[in-house]
């Protein structure tokens, strides 16, 4: 395609050129103030309950204060309701702004996208952040452009502009006679953002960044952070029932202590009185209704997402789309390509065969060996970089490889791209299945040269060497496809003068001359096999869709271990097979298939479409423009780190690294993503449930306020808070790979988390009632709580408990859900509850929660309604709570056994 040789900017020329004009980089929007956002936090519904809550128990402290004349204290429980609405407010914005952070990420990925670009005179990968104006660069089919420029060179360009325009088809060239004078850009103009469909191109930059066409739209384009997932609409539905059923308790309460206040009083009360007991009854319920409803449960699921999606980078998948990461989970089926996902797609000449040399390795200086290193040279559209030690392979690898073979023999094909000049040109496309060159070569004659698939290379000659027939040829090639190899055959023409040679796809010269083939060898990804394994393990199918040929495909299905002995004809297809069965016909075969080879484009949406017709839900691979149509139609669509800007954004996970052992890692993240999800909700669900009957129960009973408001808000703050970040930390386990995927429309709360939740609060309910019946009827002394077995039972009730037994009363209630926790982190784990391997912010925050009790308990003092308790009572308050997590363990351990 060159015409010119090009030299590009020097490094003190890129310098200059972004210091004048800056780097091509879209700004964000500018975000709200760290301040405005904090103040947000207190527009929350539940907040505002919370502040109420504050603002009515202070309503009754100045009552107290200045009419009944009690002491200042009074004022420490408002004080303390508002100390810990910002410390549950301070948290949550703190735990807000940490995944906003994690957000960010998917915004500026893609300015790490590499481009070819050509600077002192050699092309190297550029990120396109780094892009600057003046640069030249070069794009391809399936390129996204990566800023504003104008064209130097182009053959057969058609770019998608209908992110800028709405026209998917737009036709560029530099050739001034051939413009579309109805066009919105110039028709030599290129557009950051716009995609390349057809052709390649040269193009020079001009503007980058904010300043490109593409910049001045991008806050429309930003990626939202809000959206909303399948996931997180199901949690908001159970939020809504929650609440609901909240204000119904919150209701009981308090129609059930009025009920009481007058049954007690009988005509012995004052409005005063009655008016403070209505109040401190309507805080209480407030109090329940802030504890019952889950708020918690967006921001855990928000840690989960921002938790999993960095951790997913780590593993080399860039989660682009949120409901992506919870879909994986779910996924049973994967559409996956071949190469440069089960194999290396590191290409390498393996064997070369050119009838017209000596040797097959001897690159000499005849007639035919310079037809071959200018036709290999010239009919490509891969780049070698030559910046560094070695050459890396920019573009194609199977191109690239044919590159790197000449090198390797001392051949510079630069020299030979310059030297010709392209007359006209044919891309490659999987349609026709070959590529064509026509140049002015550097001999001084008109050369066609021709390459592509053997079959098709062989059928369009007329003159072969002695010897070689079709029977002959096509069983050689065969036998390097069996070894899973690549085949590429290649013809050549010296033209007569006036001879034409293409007509826009076609080729209409005669007589072409057959070169030769050459065996390309892309070896099986060593972690393939067993990631292969662990997903059919896990009840996943996997299918191979590939433009390769069947033997070919086959082979490495063998590799792999996906094709095993049991597998026959009807495990594989081809695509013209594929193409002439009706829908209903693919339906009914679209399970046991196993392989379709020789596929189009069109052949992967429709098997993906196919498929989630049958029910199942889908993830397909893709690396090429042609891909796009089958990645959007997937539940998930995985596009390749080295793929094109097109396969990319029509993605909604971009594998880094290309490989499949990646994919089988985002099924296993999307599993834990849920799974702790659930773990959360099974902890929190219990909390409330067991919060919720003890102040009910008691609010009947007519005892007095067993957990106050502040005692209710730090436990608040340990199932909201805290453990949305301890389960949302919690790393996948081998297990969950073992385990067949969940049906994406079974509700989160599952039958055996229901009757876990409904079972555990009845428990923790019927033993804190207990236990406060216990210190209703006994006496017990600060200190002596250790002689708890020697105490005698009255038969009369003392009315109230002591401030020394609130505190052992608060503390057992509290001790129930941090050794609970325990047991949720284990729930579906199939291990122990003690396994704390890799759980290092789990264990972290599990001790927090025990570390603040021991605070509260010690200098809460007033602020809580506690009092100082002993070292033996913290022992025996550990002791006698510890059996929640060891019957759990033993449940485990029985249940495991049995399997």
């Amino acid at each position: 395609m060159h015409k010119h040789r090009y030299v590009g900017l020097d490094s003190d020329a890129v310098l200059k050129s972004r210091k004048e004009f800056g780097n091509n980089i879209l700004t964000i929007k500018k975000r709200d103030s760290i301040w405005l956002k904090l103040f947000a936090k207190f527009a929350d519904p539940l907040i505002i309950v919370l502040l109420i809550a504050a603002l009515l128990s202070a309503l009754i402290s100045c009552y107290e204060y200045w009419h009944l004349h009690s002491s200042v204290s009074i004022f420490i429980e408002p004080l303390g309701i508002l100390f810990a609405v910002l410390l549950a407010t301070g948290l949550s914005f703190l735990f807000e702004l940490k995944a906003e952070k994690e957000f960010d990420i998917l915004n500026q990925v893609n300015d790490d996208e590499a481009y070819e670009v050509i600077r002192e005179g050699s092309v190297q990968q550029v990120p396109k952040k780094d892009i600057v104006v003046g640069d030249i660069v070069i794009i391809e089919a399936g390129c996204e452009i990566p800023a504003d420029g104008v064209l130097l060179e182009s053959v057969h360009l058609i770019v998608d502009e209908s992110s800028l325009t709405g026209e998917s088809s737009c036709r560029k060239t530099v050739d001034h006679a051939q413009f579309d004078k109805n066009a919105t850009y110039a028709s030599n103009m290129v557009f950051r953002g716009t995609k390349v469909l057809v052709g390649h191109a040269i193009y020079t930059v001009q503007t980058v960044g904010d300043a490109t066409e593409n910049g001045k739209v991008f806050e429309s384009t930003q990626i939202d952070n809000s959206t909303k997932t399948p996931l997180n609409e199901q949690l908001f539905k159970l939020s809504a029932f929650i609440t609901k059923m909240s204000y119904i308790i919150a209701l009981i309460i308090i129609a059930s202590r009025c009920i009481r206040f007058f049954t007690d009083a009988g005509d012995n009360w004052t409005l005063i009185e009655f008016v403070t007991y209505f109040l401190r009854s309507l805080m209480l319920s407030v109090t329940v209704v802030v504890v019952a409803v889950p708020e918690g449960l967006p921001m855990a699921v928000t840690l989960c997402l921002a938790y999993s999606m960095r951790r997913m980078i780590k593993s080399n998948n860039l989660v682009r789309k949120l409901h992506a990461c919870e879909t994986m989970g779910a996924t049973n089926v994967i559409c996956t390509d071949k190469t440069g996902t089960l194999t290396k797609n590191q290409m390498e000449v393996s064997s070369v065969v050119f009838y017209g040399l000596p040797h097959e390795q001897d690159l000499n200086d005849s007639e035919f060996s310079f037809y071959v290193k200018e036709g290999v040279s010239v009919n490509c559209t891969a780049q070698l970089d030559f910046s560094g030690d070695t050459p890396r392979p920019l573009g194609n690898p199977t191109e690239s490889a044919l590159l790197l073979w000449l090198f390797k023999h001392g051949v510079y094909y630069i020299d030979y791209r310059n030297d010709a000049k392209v007359i006209n040109e044919i891309p490659f496309s999987t349609e026709y299945k070959f590529m064509a060159v026509e140049v002015l070569s550097g001999c001084g004659k008109r050369i066609l040269y021709v390459k592509g698939a053997p079959e098709i290379i062989y059928g369009m000659c007329s003159h072969y060497p002695n010897g070689l027939d079709w029977s002959s040829f096509d069983a050689k090639i065969k036998s390097f496809q069996e070894d899973s190899m690549r085949t590429l055959a290649f013809a050549y023409k010296v033209l007569d003068p006036h001879e034409m040679a293409i007509d826009q796809t076609t080729i209409v010269a005669k007589d072409i001359h057959f070169m030769g083939f050459v065996a390309i060898e892309d070896a099986v990804r060593e972690d393939v096999k067993d990631a292969v394994r662990s997903c059919r393990d896990a009840g996943i199918d996997i299918k191979i869709v590939t433009g390769d040929n069947p033997i070919t495909t086959r082979r490495v299905a063998q590799e792999i271990g996906l094709w095993t002995d049991e597998d026959n004809d009807l495990s594989m297809m081809t695509g013209p097979e594929f193409e002439a069965l009706s829908d209903d016909e693919l339906i009914h075969r679209s399970d046991s298939l196993k392989v379709v080879a020789r596929a189009k484009p069109q052949d992967k949406k429709r098997l993906v479409e196919c498929l989630m017709k049958r029910g199942h839900v889908v993830a397909v691979t893709g690396d090429g423009t042609n891909d796009a149509p089958a990645l959007k139609a997937a539940h998930v669509g995985l596009s390749m780190g080295s793929g094109t800007g097109v396969a990319k954004e029509a993605g909604d996970i971009t594998i880094l690294d290309d490989s499949f052992a990646s994919i089988r890692k985002a099924v296993m993240w999307g599993r834990s993503l849920y799974l702790n999800i659930q773990r959360f909700l099974l902890f929190q669900l219990t909390v409330n449930l067991a919060a919720c009957l003890v102040v009910l129960i008691s609010s009947f009973m007519g005892s007095g306020t067993l957990l106050n408001v502040t005692q209710m808000l730090w436990v608040n703050l340990i199932m909201d808070s805290f453990a949305a970040v301890a389960f949302a930390s919690i790393p996948p386990q081998d297990n969950l790979m073992k385990q067949h995927p969940r049906d994406r429309k079974q509700f989160i709360i599952t039958p055996k988390m229901g009757t876990l939740i409904g079972i555990m609060g009845a428990v923790f309910a019927v033993s804190l009632l207990s236990c406060y019946a216990f210190f209703l009827h006994t006496d017990i002394e600060p200190g002596a709580f250790s002689n708890i077995f020697n105490y005698t039972w009255r038969d009369f009730s003392r009315g109230e408990i002591t401030p020394y037994e609130h505190s052992l009363f608060f503390n057992i209630f509290v001790l129930l859900q941090f050794w609970n926790m325990l047991n949720a982190k284990a729930f579906l784990s199939g291990g122990s509850a003690f396994r704390f391997k890799g759980c290092k912010g789990f264990l972290l925050i599990w001790a927090l929660v025990l570390i603040g009790q021991i605070v509260i308990i010690t200098f809460g003092g007033e602020v809580f309604h506690v009092c100082s308790l002993s070292i033996e009572d913290w022992v025996i308050t550990l002791i006698l709570t510890f059996p929640v997590v060891a019957i759990g363990e033993l449940v485990r351990i029985v249940q495991k056994h049995s399997l």
